[in-house]
């Protein structure tokens, strides 16, 4: 039985910039063929077990051709998998979506399209450009400036001069000089406001603005890395007045998130609300215990009425003990006991239930927790903790400290390494990682084993995961709280420090 095409047009490179659809298409994909220009966020979406096939294609190096993509398409669809062409920018605006979806036609195989933000709109935006404005112009056209194979151009430049409109060329860097002349020749104003607007919407955008008279002179003076559009009007005289980007506090910040999958979102949108840049990179991942026998018998005393306390180290564990509980009993199995949290992220993960621990440390961490809920139990008490395999001592050594406490310590769950594509690479080209536990650091490591760390800038959220990244050599700093806000904030701090010593 054959499968399904998906043209998704994955946007500019900002991942919030992706629609709706194009992420719940993506994340039900068996296969992904994606293009150079397509943003790592995006590419941090693909499911974990896809298949990944890059088509390439950037000016003047095919991965791919076009043929064999098309011919790629067809043959995973004939296969009978889900797969998703996702194409930077949109699939219809110079992507070559019509040409990709002919020998599907041709052999029967159905497909739906779902539209992307085009970076002619969306990189003015980023840059404070609007394309259209009533006091400067009234239309706005967009052009490829990749010339055909006899190098030569099918644009009528006389035509574009007349529309008095914004004009926004795409694939035209290499071309610059031809596009300028060619407009100056068919008598547009040398003093024409034109800018060229590299790495929209991603952390290392930059814009060159001129005239068109002068655009190829200043541009020579610097290196315009590519993607990069050209944008022509009155419109790009307001970039200095409507630009908003550069004005957010992490501006510029590329940031590796290494949280769980199932919790990397929270912190990647308060990263993002600053204006960072956010690669969502999982390292680690977390799995229930294979055996769940001891995790059974505990909820089944648990139910009985045989603990005083339920502690929570974690969001996952929250939630692995809670699938467990609803599917073996219900919330009621709970009866009077208590709950202990670690800090706020666990505290939220409980609320998801509705319910509220009942004492929370005034320091997140194990140690802290373990002395101030020792003092808080009536002697006897009887404590079940179901947490990580592998969990931190010191919270047990301190309740161990306790008049008579009996303490229950289950492991409810593995925390186990997951793969990051091109995690090499990634290392170079991102300015912080942030962890939010040792364990994501060891993931992160585990990962690269080779690299060398002393080039990593770590954001840790506690004393316990800085420890692990300082084994490593990792340039460290550390939140103030054990909170996912104050983790932001120490991002921020680290990238002020960041731009005075540089």
């Amino acid at each position: 039985m054959a499968g399904k095409v998906w043209l998704v047009g994955a946007g500019p490179g900002d991942v919030g910039l992706l629609t709706i659809k194009g992420r719940e298409v993506l994340q039900q994909a068996e296969v992904v063929v994606y293009d150079a220009l397509v943003g790592e966020g995006v590419l941090g979406l693909i499911p974990e077990g896809a298949k990944r096939i890059f088509a390439g294609k950037r000016s003047g190096n095919h991965f791919l051709k076009q043929e064999e993509t098309n011919r790629v398409l067809l043959e995973e669809a004939l296969d009978g998998k889900r797969v998703v062409r996702l194409k930077g920018g949109d699939p219809f605006v110079f992507g070559r979506g019509g040409e990709e979806l002919e020998l599907l036609v041709e052999h029967g195989i159905p497909f739906e399209i779902v539209p992307g933000v085009t970076s002619a709109f969306a990189v003015p935006a980023y840059n404070g450009i609007p394309v259209t404005h009533r006091d400067f112009c009234s239309s706005v056209h967009i052009i490829t400036g990749h010339r055909r194979a006899d190098h030569s151009y099918d644009i009528d430049f006389e035509a574009l001069v007349r529309t008095r409109g914004t004009l926004v060329f795409l694939m035209g860097t290499a071309a610059l000089p031809d596009l300028m002349n060619g407009l100056l020749a068919a008598g547009m104003d040398p003093d024409m406001p034109a800018a060229v607007l590299e790495r929209g919407t991603t952390s290392k955008q930059r814009r060159v603005s001129a005239t068109v008279g002068t655009l190829e002179r200043v541009c020579s003076e610097t290196t315009i890395q590519t993607p990069a559009i050209i944008v022509v009007g009155r419109v790009c005289a307001l970039a200095d007045t409507f630009g908003w980007a550069e004005k957010r506090p992490l501006a510029g910040v590329r940031a590796l998130v290494t949280r769980p999958r199932e919790l990397v979102s929270t912190l990647a949108n308060l990263l993002r609300e600053k204006g960072a840049e956010v690669l969502e990179l999982p390292a680690i991942r977390i799995v229930p215990v294979k055996d769940m026998t001891v995790v059974d018998a505990a909820i089944e005393r648990l139910s009985a009425g045989g603990y005083d306390w339920l502690v929570f180290t974690s969001p996952s564990g929250v939630g692995v003990f809670f699938d467990r509980l609803i599917a073996l009993r219900d919330l009621r199995a709970l009866g009077g006991v208590k709950l202990a949290a670690i800090g706020q992220g666990t505290q939220k993960a409980l609320l998801k239930y509705g319910l509220r621990a009942d004492f929370l440390p005034s320091v997140y961490d194990g140690e802290t927790l373990g002395r101030e809920l020792r003092a808080a139990c009536a002697p006897g008490s009887r404590i079940l903790i179901p947490r990580a395999a592998i969990g931190n001592h010191e919270l047990i050594e301190e309740l161990e400290k306790g008049e008579n406490l009996a303490v229950t310590d289950v492991a409810a769950y593995d925390t186990e390494y997951a793969a990051i594509p091109d995690a090499e690479g990634l290392i170079q080209d991102v300015d912080f990682a942030v962890f939010t536990s040792a364990s994501t650091v060891r993931g992160f490591a585990a990962a690269v084993p080779d690299a060398d760390f002393s080039r990593v800038n770590a954001v840790c959220i506690g004393r316990q995961t800085a420890a692990e990244a300082q084994k490593r050599g990792m340039r460290t700093w550390v939140s103030e709280k054990a909170t996912l806000e104050a983790l932001v904030k120490a991002v921020e701090e680290a990238a002020r420090k960041l731009r005075i010593e540089n």
